[in-house]
């Protein structure tokens, strides 16, 4: 059985990314799937990726703001999904604690390889 995997999300390492944002991250070889904590206040500054993403949030609120020809904001609470195009540049800012899980395709290999700097270096 080349190429499966059976991981549990019990014995993966949180990665702390920032004070404001730690993670989980799992990939396969066209896909990225990662549990996210984010700290009240902390905003994931604008960006837009190569990658479609669906977000599900499971506690917390969280505030979408979209640039670009879009151009518009949404409010995700516990139980919603959202499916962000590629291309489409967004910004986050978190209302509470969340955790959430995200999915992207293909994989996430800024992530991967850690040289996510706006990330890494995105204070609130």
């Amino acid at each position: 059985m080349e190429g499966i995997q059976v991981l549990n999300w019990d014995t993966e390492d949180w990665e702390t990314v920032n004070p404001q944002m730690k993670r989980k991250i799992i990939s396969g070889a066209k896909i990225t799937v990662a549990q996210i904590a984010l700290k009240d206040g902390f905003v994931v500054p604008m960006h837009s990726h190569i990658n479609e993403q669906i977000t599900q949030v499971i506690s917390g609120k969280m505030r979408f703001v979209f640039g670009g020809d879009d151009n518009s904001e949404v409010t995700l609470g516990p139980g919603d999904v959202i499916v962000i195009p590629a291309d489409v540049p967004h910004e986050a800012h978190v209302i509470g604690d969340v955790f959430e899980i995200d999915t992207w395709s293909p994989r996430r290999e800024d992530w991967i390889n850690k040289t996510d700097d706006y990330l890494r270096s995105a204070t609130s």
